[in-house]
C-alpha cells in the first residue's frame, strides 16, 4: 500500500482514483506502508567497564502516519538510523561487558522503546531491534578466553573434589556400618555361647542331681554298701595311678604294690564315713569291728606320718 503526498494543495492522497490539478498539484512524497528492515551500520561503544566494542544491528520498523513521516522529518529512515545507533551507544554504556552478552534480549528491547519514544512524532514506529554482531578487540578476547579455561578448570576441580569427599565420605559409612553389624554379630555370638553354656551347665546339673537321686536310690537296696564300697575301690586305684600324670607332688603309701591293702584302707575309711552315728548304739558294736576301724585309722595316721616326714 503506497501513501502520496501532493505538494501544492497539501492533500494527502491514497491508492485508488485521486484527481490532481495540473501545475497547482503533483506526487511530492511516496511512502511505503510495509514493515521496513535498515541495516544500522556497525559503530563503536564503550561498556561500563571501558571496553570498546564493535558493534552492528538489524531495525523493523513501520511508518503508521504517512503525513507525518512526509512532513514531520526530511529523511526518516536516515533519522530512525541515527537514533537507532545513538540509542545503542547510550545503553551499551550502562551495561559491562559480561551483561552485554548475557542481556541481549533487554537490550533490545530497551532500544526498542527509545526509538518509539522519540519516533511517535515522525509517525514511524519501530516494531524490533537485533544486534547481528559484537566484536570484541583482539586482547580483550584473549582475556576472556583465558577466564573460561579457567573457570571451567575450576569447576572441574570442584567436581573433582566433590567426588573424591563423596568417595571418602560412602567408604567410612561403609567401615562404620561393617564395625557395627560384626559388633552386633559378636554381641549376637556371646549371647549365644552364654545361653548355650548356661544351657549345658543346666542339664549337667540336672544330670547329676538325677545321677545322685539314682545312687540314692541303689544304695538303700540289697548289697548297696558292697556296690558302693567296690566303686570306692575302683575310684582310688583309678586316681592313684593318676597321681605322677597330674602333679609333681606325690602322695605314696608305705606299700604301693600291694593293692589289697589299699583298697581295705579305702574301704575302711568309707564304712567309718558311712556309718551315721546311733543314740545308745555305741555299746552294742562288735569289739571286732572296733579293732578294725581303730587299726584302718592308725594306718593312715602312720601312712600321712610318713609322707610329711619324706
Amino acid at each position: 500500500m503506497l501513501a502520496r503526498a501532493a505538494r501544492g494543495t497539501g492533500a494527502f492522497l491514497l491508492r485508488g482514483l485521486n484527481i490532481l490539478i495540473p501545475v497547482l498539484d503533483r506526487i511530492r512524497y511516496v511512502q511505503s506502508l510495509k514493515e521496513i528492515v535498515i541495516n544500522v551500520p556497525e559503530q563503536s561503544a564503550v561498556t561500563l567497564d571501558n571496553v570498546t566494542l564493535q558493534i552492528d544491528g538489524v531495525l523493523y520498523l513501520r511508518i503508521m502516519d504517512p503525513y507525518k513521516a512526509s512532513y514531520g522529518v526530511e529523511d526518516p529512515e536516515y533519522a530512525v538510523t541515527q537514533l537507532a545507533q545513538t540509542t545503542m551507544r547510550s545503553e551499551l554504556g550502562k551495561l559491562s561487558l559480561d551483561k552485554v552478552f548475557r542481556e541481549r534480549e533487554s537490550l533490545n528491547a530497551s532500544i526498542v522503546d527509545a526509538i518509539n519514544q522519540a519516533a511517535d512524532c515522525w509517525g514511524i514506529r519501530c516494531l524490533r531491534y537485533e544486534i547481528k554482531d559484537i566484536h570484541v578487540p583482539p586482547r580483550v578476547k584473549e582475556s576472556m578466553q583465558m577466564q573460561v579455561e579457567a573457570e571451567r578448570r575450576k569447576r572441574a576441580t570442584v567436581l573433582e573434589s566433590e567426588g573424591t569427599r563423596e568417595s571418602a565420605i560412602n567408604v567410612a559409612e561403609g567401615k562404620k556400618q561393617a564395625q557395627i553389624l560384626a559388633s552386633e554379630a559378636e554381641k549376637a555370638e556371646q549371647i549365644n555361647q552364654a545361653a548355650g553354656e548356661a544351657s549345658a551347665v543346666l542339664a549337667k546339673a540336672k544330670a547329676k542331681a538325677e545321677a545322685i537321686r539314682i545312687l540314692a536310690a541303689a544304695l538303700t537296696q540289697h548289697n548297696g554298701d558292697a556296690a558302693a564300697s567296690l566303686t570306692v575301690a575302683e575310684q582310688y586305684v583309678s586316681a592313684f595311678s593318676k597321681l605322677a600324670k597330674d602333679s609333681n607332688t606325690i602322695l605314696l603309701p608305705s606299700n604301693p604294690g600291694d593293692v589289697t591293702s589299699m583298697v581295705a584302707q579305702a574301704m575302711g575309711v568309707y564304712g567309718a564315713l558311712t556309718k551315721a552315728p546311733v543314740p545308745g548304739a555305741q555299746d552294742s558294736v562288735s569289739s571286732g569291728s572296733s579293732r578294725d576301724v581303730q587299726g584302718t585309722d592308725g594306718s593312715l595316721d602312720e601312712e600321712f606320718d610318713r609322707v610329711k616326714l619324706s
